[in-house]
This record gives C-alpha cells, structure tokens and sequence, in this order.
C-alpha cells in the first residue's frame, strides 16, 4: 500500500527531548529517542527479549534502556549491554529494527518501511511558505481526533461547510454559494503532483485573526500526498506572498488521528498563543462534526456499505477521492 511507504509525521520535533517517547502510526506502536548528539530515532515498542514497552523505560547516555531487565540499545538498533550478562557481546539478531526520522515543519516525519523517500513537502513547492522570511512560523496542535484521515483532509478542502460549521468567521448564510473553480489532478512526476484547486473564492467576515470587516478571499488548495493537504491565499495586493496552511495528520490507526497545523501567516503583531487560539477555534468548530460522519472511513470503494452523493460544490472532494483510488490508498477508506 503506498500509504505505509511514505514518511508520516508523529510527533513535533520539541516534544522529544530526554525521554522516551510513544507514538502510534498506521496501527503500530513506536518510541522515539535522541541518541548522545541529540539524533532522534525511532523503534517498534517492543523489546526484542520479553516484549515490553521501550517506552516505559528511559535514556540512558544516548541509549534507549528497557524498562524489565535494562537491556540497552544503541540508536543504530544494536543491543549493546545485557546487565544479567556482563561482558556478553548480544548478537545482532537481540537489536532493534530501527527507523529513521526526519525533521521539517516543526515535526518529526517517520517512515514505518521500505526505502526512504522524500518528505511529501520537501520539495519547497507544496509549502513554500516555509523557506518565505516574510511570513511567521508556527506550529499548532497536535489535535486527537476520531477519525479517519481521508475524513479529515476532505473537510479541509471543502468549501461549502464555511457558510453553517464556521458561520461568523470563514463564512455567513447570505454568502453560501461557492462559485465555480478550477481542479486537477497531477501525475507524479509533475511540478505540483496530487490533487491542485485553484481560483477558490469565499466570503469570509474574519478570515484571520487580525481581520476587521469581510472579504472575499482567494484560495488554491494542494494534496501533495494521500494525508497532507495545504492552502495557499492569493498573493496580497502589497509584497506578493502567499500565506498558507498545511494539515499534516499522523494517522494513528484507521479511525484515530493526530492532527497538526503548521501556518505562515504575516501577522507578527499576535503572540503564539493568538494566533493558535484563532487556529484552534476554527478545528474546534469542524471536530465534533468530523467525529460524527459515518462511516467513520471514507467510502471509497463500489463495495462500500454506504454510497456518499456528490454535487459541483464537492468538485475538490471528488477528485481527491479519485486521487485515493488511483494511487491505491486503501487505509483510513471503505
């Protein structure tokens, strides 16, 4: 499945410091460390000997000690010391299947198997707000959310809901319309591969937090990858950037996620707390809507037990949905 062959994010980068850490991603459980040079790393959460939890454990001088007989492990996953057996060289069949992590956006991005690969934005051009000095960086969540991630991203991209779920802020009842715009779908070895959408408009009486009156705003929406997706706004009238959002989601399992926002936004007036306040208030208004759809998975499939109806308004949603098919996502969907 591609989904499991791609790098997922799994936690923010400062929430690993000196301690073991437990994550789950695509129903398995890990623990994160950072060896002696502050290198993170990543492991199934299990020790090889008697299958307890290396997260119960600790760090010790750079090297991840189970928490039931102290076996301790390198950040290379080789078992280096067996305290009931001092001086006894373990072989490399008593190590850890460990995995590497990259940092990028705040995060730490693991990949559970298969040959490294790119990070679905490292390219520059599915968040190129990250490397623009003139926007501010921030990273708010995570989120717990109940449900899937094919569930979420499709919320994401979806423009009718603003006019009733974000009334009074993305949208009002005597702007509904979603007039009409422009979607595609990429091949991978295009300049912006996945799903693009772009002249999106809608009304929106506070679309940020230092917004004062109503405005129709300009949008193009990305899906880079199956679990990814990032809004750009139209370049301002003064200085050319473009401010965006990117939902980055660890999926947990198929119906639990972790949820992350990373914004580059040129308000440098608000503080952190603001400004994720803002962010916050906005996904607190969709999650308890997003944990009520079912199913819970996506119904993507003829076979799926529940058949969604679509109308012009979904014409992002329908091709993300076709997107899922055809790169073969199959987890998270029905």
């Amino acid at each position: 499945m591609i989904e499991l062959n791609l790098p997922h994010p799994v936690c923010a980068a400062s929430a690993l410091t000196d301690q073991p850490l437990a994550v789950r991603l695509l129903g398995q459980d890990w623990v994160l460390w950072r060896d002696e040079a502050g290198l993170p790393h990543a492991a199934p959460d299990q020790c090889p000997h008697r299958g307890a939890r290396l997260s119960l454990g600790r760090v010790c001088s750079g090297q991840l000690q189970c928490p039931y007989h102290g076996w301790r492990f390198a950040g290379s996953g080789a078992c280096t010391q067996v305290p009931a057996l001092p001086g006894w060289q373990p072989p490399a069949s008593h190590g850890l299947a460990t995995r590497p992590l990259t940092a990028a956006h705040g995060l730490l991005w693991l990949q559970p198997q298969g040959d490294v690969q790119a990070l679905p934005t490292a390219d520059g051009k599915a968040f190129a707000a990250e490397d623009d000095a003139r926007l501010r960086k921030l990273l708010v969540g995570p989120c717990e959310v109940a449900t899937s991630a094919p569930r979420i991203v499709e919320n994401f991209l979806d423009l009718a809901h603003f006019s009733t779920v974000h009334a009074g802020w993305l949208g009002d009842a005597d702007h509904a319309e979603v007039p009409a715009y422009t979607v595609q779908i990429n091949l991978a070895d295009s300049a912006q591969p996945g799903v693009l959408a772009t002249g999106c408009q809608a009304w929106q009486p506070q679309s940020n937090r230092l917004s004062t009156e109503g405005s129709w705003v300009d949008y193009d929406y990305r899906v880079p990858a199956p679990f990814c997706a990032v809004l750009e706004k139209a370049p301002q009238a003064q200085g050319g950037y473009r401010e965006s959002i990117a939902l980055f989601i660890c999926p947990q399992d198929e119906e639990h996620c972790r949820v992350w926002f990373r914004m580059a936004v040129p308000d440098f007036a608000s503080t952190d707390e603001e400004l994720a306040a803002f962010q916050m208030t906005i996904f607190l208004q969709d999650q308890p809507v997003l944990e009520s759809q079912r199913p819970r998975r996506l119904p993507l499939t003829d076979a799926a037990p529940v058949q969604e109806v679509h109308c012009a308004a979904d014409r992002t949603a329908m091709a993300y949905r076709r997107y899922l098919r055809e790169q073969g996502v199959s987890f998270g969907v029905q």
